[in-house]
């Protein structure tokens, strides 16, 4: 609430004022009924006057905080899912690997939303309960000290049942808060994965599993029911004694001539315009124990220090030399993916990462770009530690299409150049037809402003892959990564994206991870990865003879069609 403290103020002054002639109203209504006592019609005409001008004063002032509190809370509302995204997306990929999609979903919805409400208004709204029985009861004490004493008796007991019941409610409210949060991730998760669920029909199974989830949310809400059910009309049962202590007490003092009848109608009207705010207290107190659940999943967060710091130095000058020395790299307490790696990969060259699932292929390259930083050891590009430089400028080099490309529920000429927002038309049409995606974009019903859809399920898998492909190529990278990039293609498409990947790679470093003989067969190098380390690297020939798992790989590879098409007679005859 800091940059708001202006609005803050004004908020509260209003608040103020209003109270001041809510406050003002009973005492005018007291001298009006004397007014009647006594058979003043002036004197009477002239408080109800006053009587109307104070209601409007402060209908306007309410009017007025409520707009300025308003503004106050929707602002705060965009500075904290601002902030809330931005250092998302400051995080490390580790971090996301370990969340639901949906959990960070609802914090950044149900969870921000609870605290912009409370922030905005719930804060606003107990200060002025608060101002309303402070002005009340001095204005009773004001005019019977002796009877305000009795009347305000229950008022202690209101703030220590209000005090248990917030204690009581927090815990009960932040798990309601978790529970909700798992019931976003388990739709999120069923709509993402609506084509696997259909595939197998599962959907009495999502179904279930949907109701159970919400079963413990209602379960959760129950325990929280059951709380507001005894405590706020507790609450709201204390105030009533006052009531009765004034008629009773008050009464006898109008009969016995020692009060007026105008001071008991004004004493009576304080004590009903208490009752409200003390009733409410239970109420205002669950809105801010929730925004306390809330802002407690929030900060969880936003206070967790991103792993990835950016270095200070820019991007060497250079054209892709990379270089691991002893690198070695684990996922959380699990065991190490890479040990001990030692590769040096001179710039323009293509280098093909081959070895079972597992083995670390994917890891590896995902060390180049920081997506992840090494436990020990050094990655390096042109002669930089890839830690001591702007990780902006790093990933600008660094072009990367993998097996499942992403697209954003875009047109296609968005997603190409997504890599590049500046790019010309011209470039993006000159990438696609370099990835061999002209044709079938020309096809769609817009062509390059056809939109795909979320993920881009509007594509086949080996569409997806090729604009993935020129989006990679309109970034124009120092290094260049396909991740088995040509797996959802046949072999006549597989054969056309080669052809432009090799112009592609022409003068660029690029590592080639492949489970197919005829993507390795695009390398000048292939390196063998096993368990997390290099056994063997060398030229297809060198490790048939020297590397038993290589040769194992390459002996399974050859009924793939197209590498014994492509891969000359006499290393086919050698297997």
């Amino acid at each position: 609430m800091r940059p708001y403290k202006p609005g803050v103020f004004w908020s509260l002054l209003l608040a103020a004022a209003a109270m001041v002639c809510t406050v003002a109203i009973p005492w005018l209504t007291g001298r009006a009924v004397d007014q009647i006592s006594a058979g003043d019609r002036d004197g009477l005409r002239t408080l109800a006057t006053l009587i109307v001008a104070v209601a409007v004063g402060r209908l306007g002032l309410s009017v007025a905080r409520r707009l300025v509190a308003g503004k106050v809370s929707l602002a705060i509302e965009y500075d904290l899912r601002t902030l809330l995204y931005a250092h998302l997306q400051k995080l490390e990929l580790g971090f996301f690997a370990g969340q639901q999609t949906g959990q960070l979903m609802s914090r950044a919805t149900v969870d921000l939303s609870s605290v912009r409400f409370f922030l905005g208004y719930g804060l606003v709204f107990i200060l002025q309960s608060a101002l309303t029985i402070l002005l009340g009861a001095a204005a009773m004490f004001v005019l019977s000290p002796a009877l305000a004493a009795l009347a305000l008796i229950p008022v202690p007991f209101v703030v220590v049942v209000a005090t248990r019941y917030g204690r009581r409610s927090r815990p009960v409210l932040q798990e309601v808060q978790q529970r909700i949060a798992e019931v976003t991730a388990d739709v999120e998760e069923n709509i993402s994965g609506v084509r696997v669920v259909k595939a197998f029909a599962a959907e009495p199974r999502q179904l279930t599993r949907f109701r159970a989830n919400v079963a413990r949310v209602f379960e959760q809400s129950m325990i929280g029911t059951r709380l507001r059910a005894f405590y706020n009309p507790f609450l709201a049962f204390l105030p009533n004694l006052g009531l009765a202590v004034i008629l009773l007490v008050g009464g006898r003092q109008v009969i016995n001539g020692t009060l007026s009848l105008g001071d008991f109608t004004a004493f009576y009207t304080y004590l009903l315009m208490m009752i409200g705010p003390m009733r409410m207290l239970g109420v205002a107190l669950g809105l801010a124990q929730r925004a306390s659940a809330s802002g407690a999943r929030l900060f969880e967060i936003l206070d967790r220090e991103p792993e990835i710091v950016s270095g200070p130095a820019a991007m060497p000058d250079g054209r892709g030399h990379v270089q691991l020395r002893d690198v070695t790299f684990g996922y959380g307490s699990g065991p190490d993916a890479l040990r001990h790696v030692t590769l040096d990969v001179e710039a323009g060259s293509t280098v093909a990462l081959v070895g079972a699932t597992g083995s670390g292929k994917s890891t590896l390259v995902q060390l180049l770009s920081r997506l992840y930083d090494p436990t020990s050891g050094t990655v390096s590009i042109d002669g930089a530690d890839v830690r001591s430089v702007d990780v902006v400028a790093l990933r600008r080099e660094i072009a990367v299409v993998d097996d499942d490309p992403f697209l954003f529920s875009d047109t296609v000429a968005g997603n190409i150049a997504y890599a590049r927002p500046d790019a010309s038309r011209e470039d993006i049409e000159r990438a696609a037809e370099r990835a061999q995606a002209a044709e079938f974009i020309d096809d769609l019903p817009d062509g390059y402003d056809t939109r795909v859809g979320e993920r881009g399920l509007t594509l086949s898998g080996g569409q997806r892959q090729r604009i993935a492909i020129a989006r990679a190529l309109l970034a124009d990278p120092r290094v260049l990564i396909l991740d088995d990039a040509t797996s959802s293609v046949d072999a006549t498409t597989e054969r056309e994206i080669k052809a432009a990947l090799r112009e592609a790679m022409e003068g660029r470093t690029t590592f080639v991870i492949a489970h197919r003989l005829s993507t390795i067969a695009l390398a000048d190098d292939i390196v063998v990865l096993e368990k997390g380390r290099v056994v063997a690297r060398g030229s297809h020939d060198e490790l048939l003879t020297r590397s038993p798992l290589y040769h194992e790989i390459a002996t399974k590879g050859c009924t793939d069609q197209v590498f014994l098409n492509e891969v000359p007679e006499d290393k086919v005859a050698g297997l």
